[in-house]
């Protein structure tokens, strides 16, 4: 991020991870074509020119994620038959979906009985929310401390012509959640063990994802009043789903 505070791409290969930077001439490190120290890593670095259609071609990084029945996909992409539609804006940097924690978070929503109330804890885009209130969760609650996310979530809700009752700003750091019987908390190890240090006793299910392999037995401990049912992997990533005994 200090590299390229305007953001990146990030691929995940097999035994390598691709980060893309992109700016004009002078705005970006000057590194040296080939092996560089970047904070001590050694890495590969390549240049290349962007040409001027890269404000179409950008549009092929963010493909559909199937997830079940569940189909997320950008704007440009036509539905697909026979699945729950859910139209994601990635212009404002908060994804489409194809983030492996959020792919696992939606695939163990589906396992959850769509009833009742639903507290959404770092919202981001509203993926989550949206797909829940599709579902038939409700009433929604959507919470993130980024006002960028509060207003993503609010424009792809209104795209996808459903209502979240409770939209809304939250320092999960330093305020309590508040509580419904399902809770989703696509969050970082860190913020994750915070939430569990604050969060009052009620919640029933809990979908905890953004773990990396390895964090999981410390974050389902850390909700001590909920059972891990379920643990779920991809590509390095973590997800559970936690339910009262």
């Amino acid at each position: 991020m200090e590299l390229a505070p305007s953001g990146f791409e990030q691929v995940d290969g097999h035994d390598f991870v691709e980060f893309a930077l992109y700016g004009a001439p002078g705005e970006l490190p000057d590194l040296p074509q080939g092996a560089a120290l970047v904070a001590g890593t050694a890495v590969q670095v390549s240049t290349s020119h962007v040409g001027d259609d890269w404000a179409d071609r950008w549009r092929e990084f963010h493909k559909p994620v199937q997830v079940g029945r569940l189909y997320v996909r950008p704007p440009w992409s036509e539905p697909l038959d026979d699945s729950i539609d859910i139209v994601i804006d990635p212009a404002q940097a908060f994804g489409t979906g194809s983030h492996p924690t959020t792919r696992l978070s939606l695939e163990l929503l589906l396992e959850v009985t769509p009833a009742g109330p639903l507290v959404d804890l770092g919202c981001g885009s509203g993926v989550l929310a949206i797909a829940a209130a599709k579902l038939g969760f409700g009433p929604i609650t959507a919470l993130d401390n980024d006002s960028a996310a509060i207003e993503a979530t609010l424009d792809n809700a209104r795209a996808n012509g459903v209502t979240l009752e409770r939209v809304e700003r939250h320092d999960l750091r330093t305020e309590a959640a508040p509580v419904a019987p399902v809770m989703t908390a696509n969050l970082m190890r860190p913020l994750l063990l915070r939430v569990a240090d604050l969060l009052p006793d009620g919640a029933e299910t809990l979908i905890a994802s953004g773990l990396l392999e390895g964090e999981e037995e410390e974050v389902a401990a850390a909700f001590a009043s909920l059972r891990e049912r379920r643990r779920i992997r991809l590509q390095g990533w973590s997800a559970l789903l936690l339910t009262r005994p």
